[in-house]
């Protein structure tokens, strides 16, 4: 006969939700400046690599913006360069005694003077240039685009959202959860598996509990951070969040095909020491799933037989197996 060992171990209350991977980072991305879009390189899904050029404003007025501030570092070099030379002159002319002071001290101001607008030129020069890379629309992270909000030819305005930018680092389980269970959800211990694969358990932990209501369902939005969750796990995929949390009283989990009941209520079949069966009347605390949670009428290492335990009559001897084989 098949059996099973008995192990008993603190009874978890367990509770599951249907939930949808999202990513932990959304955000949307805009232009720094206005202008009118020249060109939209990505579409809704497409995977981008942290620095792609997403987007590209017209770049017509910026490089004449460019061009114009060029010219006026050079004019203003050129202004350094002959008030620099000025000066030298005054000082030769002041030392041979053909200057006064007040012309002197005046051409010193002059060259200060040229050497300010020369440093404003440049810096109004690297202003352009920013404004100018401004003009390509970037993504500061590896992930992928779910939504595009702008087309060729529009024109937006700065700070305008133009693309919703997700990143993959870390992905998260978004499940609505009852009143009544908030407190499983915070202390319990979740776990999470995919609807496309529901084989393969992640660990889940609870990263945000919304500390309201949503007005139509009266549920709380509950964020679960999968920090284990592989390229498999795609975003949208429904999955399905267990929390558990441990209860006070310490319970055994047989196979539900090892519960048997002739009529004076639930009980399993042992096997004893001389390989005989003898059914104990058991007490159940609940069923879950192919599960039931017996509290007491074993005792710890007992061997229950869980297969054909119908065909069984009391003294009759059995041979146990851990493993059915063909």
């Amino acid at each position: 006969m098949l059996t099973t060992t008995v192990k008993f171990e603190p009874r978890l209350t367990r509770r599951s939700f249907v939930a949808t991977i999202r990513p932990r980072f959304e955000s949307d991305l805009g232009f720094r400046l206005p202008g009118k879009v020249a060109h939209r390189l990505v579409n809704v899904g497409d995977a981008v690599k942290q620095g792609q050029v997403l987007a590209v404003l017209d770049e017509t007025d910026l490089r004449l913006q460019l061009a114009q501030a060029e010219a006026e570092r050079n004019a203003a070099a050129a202004a350094v360069t002959q008030a620099d030379a000025e000066l030298n002159r005054v000082l030769a002319l002041r030392r041979q005694g053909w200057s006064t002071a007040a012309v002197l001290e005046r051409q010193q101001l002059a060259s200060e003077e040229a050497r300010g607008r020369s440093a404003r030129a440049e810096r109004a020069v690297a202003l352009a240039r920013n404004s100018l890379s401004y003009a390509r629309l970037t993504a500061d992270a590896d992930g992928v685009v779910t939504a595009t909000l702008v087309e060729p030819g529009q024109v937006v305005a700065a700070g305008q959202a133009a693309m919703r930018h997700a990143r993959l680092a870390e992905k998260e389980a978004v499940v609505a959860i009852p009143e009544s269970q908030l407190a499983q959800a915070r202390t319990g211990e979740a776990t999470a598996s995919l609807w496309s694969g529901p084989e393969k358990i992640y660990a889940a932990r609870l990263r945000e509990l919304s500390p309201s209501a949503d007005a139509a369902t009266r549920t709380y939005i509950a964020r679960f951070a999968l920090p284990n969750a592989g390229p498999e796990v795609q975003l949208g995929m429904t999955a399905t969040v267990t929390i558990g949390e441990a209860g006070g009283e310490k319970v055994a989990r047989l196979p539900l095909s090892a519960l048997h009941n002739e009529g004076k209520g639930p009980g399993v079949w042992v096997v004893d020491v001389d390989k005989r069966p003898a059914l104990r009347p058991v007490t159940v605390r609940g069923y879950e799933a192919n599960e039931v949670l017996v509290a007491s009428g074993v005792s710890e290492g007992d061997e229950v037989i869980t297969l054909g335990v119908q065909k069984l009559d009391a003294g009759q001897r059995v041979r146990v197996v851990q493993a059915l084989r063909f």
